[in-house]
């Protein structure tokens, strides 16, 4: 573009302004997009600048566990020690979270829904959690009290926890009050609690009560054992209780600055996933791809309307 007889030289942008422009791109078009307009926009990608939060939430619902697999190490390589915030749905193993756990002398914010984690893993990692802040372990349906207990023993930090549960999921337990209890007497800084659907009891949300005086969101929808007093709750004047009577369960977001994500990387069937770009992707990409006194008022850009997002794998315009 030129404006007042000069060029904007977008290629030339320090690669922290990049990445913060990029992180309004999605997913696919950071990872197959972008490398390919210049080499300093390909160096960006490549880096730490893009990659300090990683939201692959709604992608990882969609994607095999091997493929899984490889986009986090992938991703969390390049970041390079900077990551602050991690979202993704159903880590296949332990070794994916212990992965994790290596790298998160950054991590803030950490949401592992539907995740095939276990008490003995999260033991065993959990120490290598302490920088974390918001705790998301809803549906991972194999720890239980051991895990949580850990958790709050090495993460003196943390101040929002989700463990919301399916119904479907605690189908056959009597009790899961032994995790109430370990909330209680390991997290006392929590702000935010999210137990919808766990079977706990009336003493159990009391103890936490009790033990969590800075608590300021309490969500106990279809805890249907909690039976909690009106005078009780209104001796904890910044307290906000919901539930247990579900009204709008998929409703609730909690906190925006714990809980809120983007949903702009969301699940598209495109190189990565259909086995094409492998472990060594940043390899695709070469210098030799690049004239060296190219630059990127040589590239012609066009812009599309009307991109069909559901389809997209299938849907990309044809190439000038």
């Amino acid at each position: 573009m030129e404006e007042d007889g000069e060029f904007r030289c977008w290629d030339e942008l320090i690669p922290d302004a990049l990445g913060l422009i990029f992180n309004n791109l999605s997913l696919q078009e950071i990872l197959t997009v972008i490398p390919r307009v210049c080499k300093s926009w390909q160096r960006v990608v490549s880096g730490p600048y893009c990659w300090q939060d990683i939201d692959i939430e709604q992608w990882s619902q969609q994607c095999r566990p091997e493929t899984l697999d490889r986009m986090l190490q992938m991703l969390i390589t390049r970041s390079s020690g900077s990551l602050r915030k991690l979202c993704v749905t159903g880590l296949p193993n332990g070794q994916s979270f212990s992965f994790i756990a290596d790298n998160a002398k950054s991590l803030r914010t950490l949401r592992l829904p539907r995740s095939e984690i276990n008490d003995s893993v999260v033991e065993q990692v959990a120490g290598r959690l302490s920088s974390v802040t918001f705790l998301d372990v809803s549906y991972c349906k194999n720890i239980g009290a051991p895990a949580l207990e850990a958790i709050g023993k090495h993460c003196k930090l943390l101040i929002g926890l989700r463990r919301t549960m399916h119904p479907l999921e605690v189908v056959g337990k009597l009790s899961q009050d032994d995790e109430a209890l370990a909330i209680a007497t390991t997290m006392p800084k929590l702000k935010q609690l999210e137990v919808a659907y766990l079977l706990i009891s009336t003493e159990g949300v009391v103890k936490i009560l009790e033990n969590c005086p800075e608590l300021e969101l309490l969500d106990v929808r279809g805890c249907w054992n909690v039976k909690l007093d009106e005078n009780l709750v209104k001796k904890f004047s910044r307290l906000k209780v919901v539930g247990p009577l579900v009204v709008d369960y998929f409703g609730m977001k909690g906190w925006d600055d714990c809980s809120n994500y983007s949903g702009s990387s969301g699940y598209l069937a495109w190189d990565f996933v259909a086995g094409d770009v492998g472990i060594d992707y940043d390899d695709v990409i070469s210098d030799v791809d690049w004239e060296d006194d190219q630059s990127i008022e040589d590239v012609e850009m066009r812009f599309y309307d009307g991109f069909d997002l559901e389809n997209a794998a299938f849907d990309w315009p044809l190439s000038p």
